[in-house]
C-alpha cells in the first residue's frame, strides 16, 4: 500500500545542484566522480544519462520513503534517522557520521534445534 506524500519544494544550497535543473548530480559532477575512480575512463552519453536517471530515481525513492516514515512517526519534518532507517533496512547501507555514533549490535542468526543436534553429534564423534 502506498501512502501519498505531500512535500514542500526543496531548496538546495548553492553549488549543490546545477542551475539549469533540479538534479543533485549533473553530468559535470558525474564525470568528475568517474575521473576520481579512473582518470582514463570516459562514459558514453547514453551511460551518463542512464546513471543520472538511476541517481534521480534512487534519491526520489529515499526521500519518499523517509517522508512516509516521518508521517508514521506523526512528525512534520524528516529527520536523519528516517533516512538512515530506510537505507539500512532496504539497501543495507549505513552512512557513518550521521545521527547516533552508537555501535550497531551484530545480529546473530538463531540456531535451530536440528542444527544443535548435528553439532552435538559432531562433538560426540570428535571426543572418541
Amino acid at each position: 500500500m502506498t501512502v501519498p506524500v505531500t512535500t514542500a519544494p526543496v531548496t538546495v544550497p548553492a553549488g549543490r545542484a546545477s542551475p539549469e535543473s533540479n538534479q543533485l548530480l549533473n553530468k559535470r559532477r558525474l564525470q568528475d566522480l568517474v575521473k576520481e575512480v579512473d582518470p582514463t575512463e570516459q562514459l558514453d552519453e547514453d551511460v551518463e544519462e542512464l546513471l543520472l536517471q538511476i541517481t534521480d530515481d534512487f534519491i526520489e525513492n529515499v526521500v519518499t520513503a523517509a517522508c512516509q516514515l516521518a508521517k508514521h512517526r506523526k512528525a512534520n519534518t524528516v529527520e536523519t534517522k528516517d533516512i538512515q532507517l530506510y537505507l539500512e533496512r532496504n539497501w543495507n547501507m549505513w552512512i557513518p557520521g550521521f545521527g547516533s555514533d552508537e555501535i550497531r549490535p551484530y545480529k546473530k542468526a538463531a540456531t535451530t534445534e536440528a542444527h544443535k543436534q548435528r553439532l552435538a553429534l559432531v562433538r560426540k564423534t570428535l571426543k572418541k
